[in-house]
């Protein structure tokens, strides 16, 4: 199977665009999604506190072979995260420490990989964000092929090139690019009624009260 790439063209959104969006977390991300478009739950952070706020850049890679990663890496721009379909194969590590020094030589803004890493130490050192769904020493091979800049379907959600990845601590959504301008206005809003909460339940308000929750039935004598 020969290294593939599809012939895609999207809109590179405004350094200010991404800036606002680097203030949503996941989880607001998702609920103005209708609670979808959130990664599996093993999707996590190599360590606490690493984000990731950028466009995709898709890759699907046969299980147990990084080769088309290698090119996926030599071929994205600044600011963009690679999000990598290894089948959810989680025996093999498909990124590693090598990768991770590539990636930031390019500018690369993270990746997300539905599969295994490893040198996860160095990842640490290096603070880039790689989000992974295991680690694991085992290496890969190289050469069986893949394709670059394709639909992918990245633990369970779905991802095309420039989608709007967003990582932090609870895991990775992505907001389809189409949707941006209303998700990151939608997002915006539902951040700023979170806080409102907060401040109302600091008052003294229930959760109960604020949600509209029914009375508790007494069951039984």
């Amino acid at each position: 199977m020969p290294l593939q790439r599809h012939a895609v063209d999207f809109e590179t959104l405004a350094p200010e665009t991404l800036a606002a969006w680097r203030e949503i977390p996941s989880a607001i991300v998702s609920d103005c999604m209708n609670r979808t478009h959130a990664m599996a739950a093993a999707i996590k952070p190599v360590k606490p506190g690493l984000r990731l706020t950028g466009q995709a850049r898709t890759v699907t890679g046969m299980v147990g072979d990084n080769g088309i990663s290698h090119a996926a890496i030599s071929m994205a721009k600044a600011g963009e995260i690679l999000v990598i379909d290894a089948g959810g194969h989680d025996d093999v590590a498909l990124w590693g420490g090598i990768m991770t020094n590539a990636a930031i030589k390019r500018g690369i803004a993270g990746v997300v990989i539905d599969g295994g890493c490893r040198d996860v130490a160095e990842i640490r050192e290096l603070d880039f964000a790689c989000f992974a769904r295991a680690h694991v020493p085992s290496g890969p091979h190289k050469g069986f092929g893949g394709i670059i800049d394709g639909a992918i379907s990245c633990a369970g959600c779905p991802v095309s090139p420039g989608d709007i990845v967003i990582g932090d601590d609870d895991g990775v959504a992505v907001v389809p690019l189409a949707w941006a301008d209303d998700m990151l206005a939608a997002s915006q809003d539902k951040l700023r009624q979170e806080q409102d909460t907060m401040k109302q339940i600091a008052a003294g308000k229930s959760t109960v009260e604020l949600l509209g929750i029914g009375e508790v039935e007494i069951i039984g004598d």
